[in-house]
């Protein structure tokens, strides 16, 4: 039997009800990579004809996930940045993503003076997934054409995030019309 969006669903809101830590979101990355290796999916959510930019493909009202389906035109590289309060799962379907993933060296929380310190940096090739807790900084890079599903604990308009600018040593808040400043 193909695995499905809607299996996919059910199975994260299993795991996610059975435990709020990075286990049960390890967990939504194995169900993802499953997702990912089902082509009809892909070719709906993320193939040639879906359309240019990041939509919503689920949201969970009980338990806050999102599942988002991003089609990019155009090459991209992010600043580190985190999710604030809320976790995410990139899972590659299209091309790549390298991803790089940091620590934050002062003692500080919020916005104001940062330091980085660089961990380590990988490729996500199609059908694989990475995990990025609550809190965790990375930073991705992606060609034109990638496209990729994330699965954020939250809707991320909602969530108060940081961006960082390293050269600068400073951590940013990153503002939405909905999350408000920082």
């Amino acid at each position: 039997m193909t695995y499905t969006l809607d299996s996919f669903v059910k199975d994260a809101q299993a795991a996610l009800k059975a435990s709020n830590g990075p286990a049960s979101r390890e967990q939504v990355r194995l169900l993802l990579e499953k997702l990912l290796a089902n082509k009809q999916f892909v070719d709906e959510a993320v193939g040639p004809s879906a359309p240019m930019g990041a939509r919503k493909l689920y949201e969970d009202k009980d338990l806050g996930f999102v599942v988002l389906a991003h089609c990019n035109a155009k090459p991209h590289k992010s600043p580190p940045h985190d999710h604030g309060s809320s976790w995410a799962v990139y899972g590659q379907a299209v091309n790549h993503t390298d991803m790089s993933e940091f620590r934050r060296l002062d003692a500080g929380t919020g916005a104001g003076e940062a330091k980085l310190e660089h961990v380590r940096s990988y490729r996500l090739e199609p059908g694989h997934a990475g995990v990025y807790d609550v809190g965790a900084i990375h930073a991705i890079d992606y060609p034109e054409g990638s496209r990729f599903v994330r699965v954020t604990g939250r809707d991320l308009d909602y969530v108060q995030r940081l961006k960082f600018d390293t050269s600068a040593g400073k951590a940013i808040a990153i503002e939405s019309a909905t999350a408000g400043p920082a």
